[in-house]
């Protein structure tokens, strides 16, 4: 027999067969559906948790954990029908997804919302529950590692030269990284990447004290967005 009629009689007995439909079936799609919902539940948590941009969507999070169940469904209709996983690949192919991703962190959770729903749907439940604590277990390493420092963007206005000096004086205990410097009839712009370890930022009233220093303005920095 060649492999074009083992394809076409394969295709042809899961079509009169109705396979996915029996009892074992059924009970591995329970089994799966709530998994990917208690899994998918704890994915928001985490998310929640760990959230380290300015504004937390709630939308975004309950789409991880619609997009596990959801993976947990196509997969499991994939693997039951050899005619719908063609079918689904077709649909799949024609869908095109514009949603912009600004946080790397969001796609993180979206892939792994979707790996869990896969792994599910496969029927290896011991592998997602297993990759569950690793994956947290990551998360709040780097959480922390984070968190050990806020950076700040500092842009100070003066006259005076030497207080421009007085400034990077106050700051040399700091972490600090000139980003811009601009002179505009006779006033100074200077842009500065401070890295405060503790939060502590009595540091901008004494920049503030200095003569010649007519304003300071001071930015927190986290990836993408300011706050």
């Amino acid at each position: 027999m060649s492999i074009s009629d083992y394809f076409k009689d394969s295709v042809w007995e899961s079509f009169m067969s109705g396979q996915g439909l029996t009892l074992d079936f059924a009970i591995q799609a329970g089994i799966s559906m709530v998994l990917a919902v208690i899994l998918g539940m704890l994915i928001y948590k985490v998310y929640g948790h760990y959230y380290g941009g300015v504004v937390f969507s709630s939308s975004f999070a309950t789409t991880l954990v619609g997009m596990t169940v959801l993976t947990t469904t196509l997969t499991l209709a994939i693997s039951s029908n050899v005619i719908i996983s063609l079918g689904m690949v077709g649909a799949l192919s024609i869908v095109r997804y514009r949603t912009a991703i600004k946080d790397p962190m969001d796609l993180f959770y979206l892939f792994w919302a979707i790996s869990v729903g896969i792994t599910l749907g496969a029927g290896l439940y011991v592998l997602a529950i297993i990759t569950f604590p690793v994956i947290i277990f990551v998360v709040h390493v780097f959480y922390h590692r984070r968190k050990r420092g806020a950076i700040f963007i500092l842009v100070v206005h003066y006259s005076d030269e030497r207080a421009g000096d007085e400034i990077m004086r106050i700051l040399g205990k700091m972490k600090v990284q000139l980003k811009s410097k601009t002179i505009r009839d006779g006033v100074t712009e200077m842009t500065l990447e401070v890295l405060c370890r503790n939060n502590n930022t009595v540091f901008l009233e004494k920049i503030q004290e200095q003569e010649g220093v007519r304003d300071a303005t001071l930015i927190q920095y986290n990836g993408e967005y300011h706050g």
